[in-house]
């Protein structure tokens, strides 16, 4: 409690702010005070007809108005902080604890380390919460607003006016924050800001709000977690997907449109733990990959525009409800990593676009701070505000929901300042360079934060950028790993080849080993190969039906035995007709096809064969893992190659003919003296091949072929993959 001094005609003048909402320091009139040697007490009550006020001893003065709009006064020679306000209205009695009376939640170190863009914890500081100061239970709000002049909470809790709960302003950090006790979780609220020119803004979310209530309402809502995690074995261990040696096998989903209801709703979290986690456990994935949760105004943009990047998806559940559908894939050995967005962020009114009436979050010049392709606001990464937003956001959903790692879309947007702008439209660095260094930093920052907390980073990067997966500490910018679109091009332009021109097209599949290890990298069929017109990975197949199958077979067998980690969009593994719609689900009812269970067992036998046999992935980012057999024999489309377990003489041989020909005793080169085994073709008719099967085992003879001083003899099957064991 201090001293306010103010003269009549001060106090008429704050006081008519007060009562308009304009006054930006409510702390220095309302609450407790001493003033020419008493204990004054204030408090705001607009429409109350009477106010009373009750000490800690249960002495009970009446309170005076002092403006018309609602301000009370009382005032004592001495007064304890421990008081309350009976305030009645329209007949109606209530008890108010005075929000004015508390002193700030925050603390001088947390100013401090937001100020420096480095409070990993600052989600547990920023947003809401319930908590307890001083004894008293209630909720605290906390946000960023350095340029705003007024900035108060409204909610059902106030009848969302703007006069009752402006907020603190502490001007080392522009963080404003109140304390109101007696509320709990379940309330909604939004914030009120007027700009530095006193303009009343649209209200805006909470930042760092934990729940969210759908369009159109579109309000923050007090969240309080109570779940008990019950994965501490799956937590207990070293996240595999951290270790290059370890098979990641991704099931790419998104949830909304995964599958739904006989009334076309998507199902729940918990809905989900119940169908879509035996689904991929039985169908062999390691992990699922999540398109984004985080809460977004359109659901066109399948959650890559996100508005609430610290809430789940409220129309699939609470919280605690993805917190249970986390814990349930961990249990049942299932990692999960979601996709996450730091790239940028859709200008909608009541999110982050010019939040206190400025370019806060975003960048004031478009030519730094607006994506003109995607019509969404950059994010400022040169600020270190900004930056502990997000990289404090990154924290949250593994330390708070147990993810096991992110995969950051878009990067390339991020790393390049000239990103899909012509000449003119972009602002270089400070050397003159195009590379946006302060991304670069940031993007450092996340994967030292991120692997620090057990957890794994994928990078969505589309271009040649040096280092995505090196580490910081060697110049790179510290991903685990990187998808390769380069090729996923390639091989998918090479299978959409007619198997007549392929033997002209070789190069597609033999130029991404050239560059295979340059990187840790990812071989993603992700969602945005089967959207707006690109058709299925079905579809895209040449020949007529029989053969579709057949070569989507063989380029599964290619992605399971190539070198990197493995990704399949959701209805990739059943090879779904039609494209990919988010406002539906999957097709479920071709499963009532033998073709498409064919192609379904055989994901199931891949994924098997891929965990099980480690030359298969212990070597996915090592040189030492992989070498040709043979890829010069265009004139038959035939390919061959071991996958090595590095530094063993443990392998495996892969062949692969491209062509719908039956190729008889064709000689494959080894160089061991063995007998090798078939342990899986694409082509048998479990699959819906033509179940073209050769001998039982395929001895090394002393005839040269490929370079190589033995070979082996074996009938290849048309369109198809066959991967053999040495005995």
């Amino acid at each position: 409690m201090v001293e306010v001094q103010t003269t009549v005609e001060s106090l008429a003048a704050e006081l008519d702010a007060l009562a308009q909402g304009r006054h930006g320091d409510p702390f220095r009139l309302l609450g407790r005070h001493l003033h020419d040697g008493k204990t004054v007490v204030r408090g705001f009550f607009p429409n109350a007809d009477s106010v009373s006020l009750t000490t800690g001893s249960g002495v009970t003065m009446n309170m005076q108005a002092i403006h018309e709009s609602g301000i009370f006064e009382a005032s004592a020679k001495a007064l304890s902080d421990n008081y309350h306000f009976s305030v009645s209205r329209d007949g109606q009695d209530s008890i108010i604890l005075d929000p004015y009376s508390f002193g700030s939640w925050l603390g001088e170190m947390d100013h401090h380390l937001f100020c420096a863009g480095t409070h990993q914890n600052l989600y547990e500081k920023l947003g809401s919460h319930v908590t307890e100061v001083d004894g008293t239970a209630g909720v605290v709000f906390v946000v960023w607003a350095p340029n705003a002049s007024v900035c108060s909470v409204v909610g059902e809790f106030n009848h969302w006016d703007t006069r009752v709960h402006v907020m603190r302003k502490h001007e080392s950090s522009g963080l404003w924050e109140i304390f109101i006790p007696g509320l709990t979780a379940g309330l909604k609220y939004k914030y009120s800001i007027r700009d530095d020119q006193g303009n009343h803004l649209p209200y805006k979310n909470d930042p760092f709000g934990h729940a969210f209530e759908g369009p159109p309402g579109n309000a923050s809502i007090v969240y309080d977690s109570h779940y008990q995690w019950r994965d501490s074995k799956w937590t207990s261990t070293q996240n595999d997907a951290l270790n290059l040696d370890k098979p990641v096998s991704l099931y790419e989903v998104h949830l909304q449109s995964w599958r739904r209801d006989s009334e076309e709703n998507s199902y729940s979290y918990r809905e989900l733990a119940e169908h879509l986690i035996p689904y991929a456990v039985d169908n062999g994935f390691t992990h699922l990959e999540l398109l984004p949760i985080t809460e977004h105004p359109f659901a066109g943009s399948w959650g890559y525009q996100p508005i609430g990047l610290f809430a789940p998806l409220a129309t699939l559940g609470s919280p605690d409800d993805f917190r249970f559908f986390v814990d349930q894939c961990h249990r049942a050995g299932l990692g999960v990593i979601m996709d996450w967005v730091p790239a940028h962020f859709p200008a909608d009114a009541h999110g982050l676009a010019r939040f206190d009436g400025t370019a806060l979050f975003e960048h004031e010049d478009p030519r730094q701070g607006f994506h003109t392709e995607w019509n969404t606001c950059i994010f400022n990464y040169g600020r270190n505000e900004v930056k502990n937003y997000l990289l404090s956001n990154a924290l949250y959903w593994i330390r708070e929901f147990h993810l096991d790692g992110l995969r950051v879309d878009a990067v390339a947007s991020m790393l390049y300042l000239d990103y899909s702008r012509n000449e003119g439209e972009w602002i270089p660095n400070q050397y003159g360079g195009r590379e946006n260094l302060e991304a670069v930093e940031f993007l450092q920052q996340v994967n030292i934060w991120v692997r620090e907390a057990g957890a794994v980073t994928f990078a969505e990067e589309s271009t040649s950028w040096d280092g995505v997966t090196r580490g910081v500490d060697k110049g790179g910018l510290g991903f685990n790993y990187k998808w390769n679109m380069g090729w996923m091009n390639d091989v998918l332009d090479y299978f959409s080849e007619d198997p007549i021109n392929r033997k002209y097209h070789l190069d597609k599949l033999t130029f991404g080993l050239t560059y295979a290890f340059s990187e840790n990298f990812i071989l993603p069929f992700s969602h945005d190969e089967t959207v707006y017109g690109k058709r299925s990975l079905l579809s895209k197949m040449p020949g007529d039906s029989w053969q579709q199958y057949a070569n989507l077979r063989a380029l599964y067998m290619y992605l399971y035995t190539q070198p990197g980690k493995k990704l399949l969009f959701m209805g990739g593994e059943f090879a779904q007709h039609m494209e990919w719609n988010h406002d539906g689900e999957l097709d479920w009812g071709s499963l009532g096809d033998s073709s498409h269970q064919g192609m379904l067992k055989l994901v199931h036998e891949l994924n098997g064969t891929y965990r099980r046999e480690k030359a298969l992935h212990a070597g996915d980012c090592h040189s030492l893992g992989f070498q040709w057999i043979d890829c010069s024999d265009t004139e038959n489309s035939v390919i061959s190659y071991y996958r090595r377990i590095p530094d063993t003489a443990e392998h495996v041989v892969c062949v692969f003919n491209f062509t719908p020909v039956v190729r008889r005793n064709y000689r494959v080169g080894v160089y061991d003296q063995v007998s090798y085994r078939e342990i899986l073709n694409s082509d048998s008719k479990e699959f819906g091949g033509s179940g073209v099967v050769g001998s039982s085992a395929y001895i090394a003879e002393e005839v040269p072929a490929s370079s190589k001083p033995l070979s082996f003899a074996i009938d290849l099957p048309p369109l198809a993959g066959i991967i053999l064991k040495p005995e």
